[in-house]
């Protein structure tokens, strides 16, 4: 570990911290609150009301199923990528080789390659994680879906709206969580050129993330809606 630098691993560990910090910054602090996935919540509320004064259910099936679609693509293509990364391994030699002749890319150790690599396997390990948890709650929400009764509000209708809407919502997080994991992904593809590029790509990654949770048209449009 000895021809691993102080800047690499500065930009490492500004790079953890970064995405576990936004994480839980957009997601258990004070100001979530005024994010997107709070909004977002309160649809999904809407939709299981409108949803349970419905006797055909064709509409919402027909959403779940393209929501499922979404999160099913995404994981097929994590699959994709982590076996190209494995590919990867197998052939690291040329790859610090290609790494080496491109613009502003410095020469690095065997030792320092692995651990980018490994870095960049892990990432999309966790978002491969992230989509199938998430597919697998979009399942749980179809049969709560089916499940559901038919008629005016009730006490236990009520329930079941709050049911509904917090595992729709609980999918949509986990979503959220593995499209996060892509964007952190393109920032640590960059340690392969330099480090200070990766410790700018990862601050501009954190700008993006939160102007779109916090600061969006999306979420304008979307906040329109809370009286």
């Amino acid at each position: 570990m000895s021809g691993i630098s102080t800047l690499d691993w500065v930009a490492l560990g500004w790079f953890l911290a970064t995405w576990a910090g936004y994480g839980w910054f957009s997601e258990n602090s004070r100001w979530s609150r005024r994010g997107l996935m709070v909004v977002s919540h309160r649809y999904r509320l809407d939709w299981a009301r409108e949803m349970l004064v419905r006797e055909t259910r064709v509409s919402d099936a027909a959403l779940v199923g393209n929501l499922m679609q979404s999160v099913s693509f995404y994981a097929n293509t994590t699959i994709y990528i982590i076996a190209g990364l494995l590919a990867v391994f197998g052939a690291l030699d040329q790859a610090i080789r290609f790494a080496a002749e491109l613009p502003f890319a410095r020469v690095t150790s065997r030792e320092l390659a692995e651990m980018k690599l490994l870095l960049l396997f892990a990432v999309f390990v966790v978002a491969y994680f992230k989509f199938t948890w998430s597919l697998r709650q979009f399942n749980m929400l179809s049969i709560l879906i089916g499940a559901s009764p038919t008629g005016p509000s009730s006490e236990v209708s009520e329930r079941m709206v709050q049911r509904v809407a917090l595992v729709n919502s609980l999918a949509g997080d986990e979503f959220n969580r593995g499209i996060r994991a892509y964007y952190f992904g393109l920032a640590a593809v960059t340690w392969f050129i330099q480090p200070w590029l990766f410790l700018a790509l990862t601050t501009i990654v954190v700008v993006v993330l939160y102007r779109r949770d916090f600061a969006s048209s999306a979420l304008d449009a979307l906040d329109d809606h809370v009286p």
